[in-house]
């Protein structure tokens, strides 16, 4: 058997295939132990399959890594992967950290790692793929790249310092804030807060959002109060003010204090409500407008990208003024509705004025009942004036529906909790 070289970024993210060319899952990571003196041997892979789970895929089940593909001897444990003592991920854990070349001719951080297959099929890390620190003023500027074996470099081992996370963070940049959230929660307590630290504000606030509510608060109680305000701002309301009700009072009065002031204002707001009626579920900033807007006008507010698919779906007109509370709800145009009338159209003369807005107050069960009844994905929520205070989106309700440790529960390829 010859030899073979793969690096593990470009590695991130292949197929996993059965012999009959069935897909398996995604790897995700390799995993290494460290040896005396010979490079770290590579013991698996850690594989994400349908349902977000992580597993680990044994090195010696893998039979071939070529063409953004890993072909398997056969069907994978699906038990979730578990990190064991003296294992290392190594875009989680390798990459980034900062080396010493054995020469001593300077310092370098590790950006890649090819691991190597040698001619008794054993796999074990070959090259690293080096970036030294740069030279040139500029912030623009990078260091120059290099390329070592593992007995050319040491560790540094500086005591308290943490290992950049910027190039995991990179690794992870085609995640979707779901896959991401739970590839956070696999990492190591220390790592997954490093990669915490190192993601922007936004995308953090997506992944905190994908969470459940006790992992938010365990991240954001470290990230310091002028962080956290930062990664509110950016949460959607509903999901911001779910979180600082499980806070204590005295914070959560800091933390909004610390916030843009329009952000913390609707937060404010839907803590009033109790979290399991239409109030506390819904969003204060669905898309509203006057009667006399156009459909063209609508239209070109729906294309926002940051704006939720299920808010997209929909149009709330009403009296001035136009922010919740606005004044009275005239009524609701729908998107499809849209695209059958010309551009030019009044918003006002193609009004679903039959559908029952739901009271402030109502239930979560009621709002999912109406939901379901008229095949819906938001329903605008008004108080006993009729003034729009918000919506609440179908994806809102499947959240209070189901159980709070859903997005950590087990499921086989169907869907279905194992």
């Amino acid at each position: 058997m010859s030899s073979q070289r793969v690096f593990v970024a470009r590695l991130q993210g292949c197929t996993v295939f059965d012999p009959a060319g069935d897909r398996l899952g995604k790897v995700r990571d390799v995993v290494v132990v460290f040896r005396k003196s010979d490079p770290p041997r590579v013991v698996g892979l850690v594989c994400e399959i349908p349902g977000r789970r992580q597993v680990f895929l044994s090195i010696g089940r893998v039979t071939s890594i070529a063409q953004g593909q890993v072909i398997t001897t056969g069907l994978m444990n699906v038990r979730r992967f578990e990190q064991r003592g003296g294992e290392v991920r190594v875009l989680a854990e390798l990459v980034g950290r900062r080396v010493d070349f054995a020469d001593g001719t300077g310092t370098a951080t590790i950006e890649d790692v090819a691991i190597e297959r040698n001619r008794i099929g054993e796999w074990a890390v070959g090259q690293l793929f080096l970036r030294k620190p740069k030279t040139s003023a500029s912030p623009f500027a990078k260091g120059p790249t290099t390329f070592a074996t593992w007995q050319q470099v040491t560790e540094q081992h500086t005591p308290g310092q943490a290992q950049s996370a910027e190039h995991l963070v990179a690794s992870y940049s085609e995640l979707k804030p779901a896959d991401l959230a739970n590839t956070m929660l696999d990492l190591p307590e220390l790592r997954m807060m490093e990669v915490a630290e190192e993601l922007p504000d936004e995308r953090l606030a997506d992944v905190l959002e994908e969470m459940p509510e006790d992992e938010q608060m365990h991240i954001l109680e470290q990230l310091g109060d002028e962080r956290a305000a930062d990664i509110l701002d950016q949460m959607e309301p509903d999901d911001a003010a779910d979180l600082l009700a499980q806070l204590p009072e005295v914070r959560v009065h800091h933390l909004l204090e610390l916030m843009e002031p329009d952000e913390a204002e609707d937060v404010r707001t839907l803590l009033q409500y109790d979290p399991d009626t239409a109030g506390g579920l819904m969003t204060p900033e669905p898309i509203i407008m006057s009667a006399e807007a156009t459909v063209a006008e609508a239209l070109a507010l729906i294309r926002r990208h940051e704006l939720h698919p299920a808010l997209a779906a929909a149009v709330f007109v009403t009296l001035p003024p136009y922010e919740t509370p606005t004044g009275r709800l005239l009524g609701v145009v729908h998107f499809q509705r849209m695209l059958r009338y010309p551009p030019g159209e009044r918003l006002g003369a193609i009004l679903d004025d039959g559908l029952e807005p739901v009271a402030v107050n109502a239930s979560a069960a009621v709002v999912a009942r109406m939901l379901a009844t008229y095949d819906l994905v938001s329903l605008p929520v008004v108080d006993p004036a009729k003034r729009l205070l918000g919506a609440v989106s179908i994806d809102d309700v499947l959240d209070y529906l189901l159980p709070d440790d859903w997005r950590s529960q087990d499921t086989d390829d169907t869907g279905v909790p194992a």
